[in-house]
């Protein structure tokens, strides 16, 4: 079996110590659940793809995954769920 080259890291160490590699990314042809969406958001936030390669890849509008990195930043991996949506989405009031 050969592996294709890549010009990016192969594996990355997270914030909490945990090791993110290309074998944990998602297929290309996958149901989005929330931890899926969120290992896609970390990987493009430390390298180990390119967002361009990740929306050419999963088919993904730039407005989608903006909202996908949008709600990891300002709630955690929770508001990622579509059952979450009303919860983490509403309008910020200051």
């Amino acid at each position: 079996m050969f592996v294709k080259k890549s010009s990016g890291p192969r594996i990355v160490t997270l914030d909490d110590g945990s090791i993110l590699s290309v074998a944990d990314l998602p297929q290309a042809d996958t149901r989005w659940v929330a931890s899926r969406k969120q290992v896609v958001v970390l990987a493009v936030s430390h390298g180990l793809i390119s967002r361009e390669d990740a929306l050419r890849r999963y088919g993904l509008s730039d407005e989608e995954f903006d909202g996908w990195c949008q709600a990891v930043r300002r709630h955690g991996a929770a508001a990622l769920k579509v059952t979450a949506l009303q919860k983490y989405r509403q309008a910020q009031v200051d």
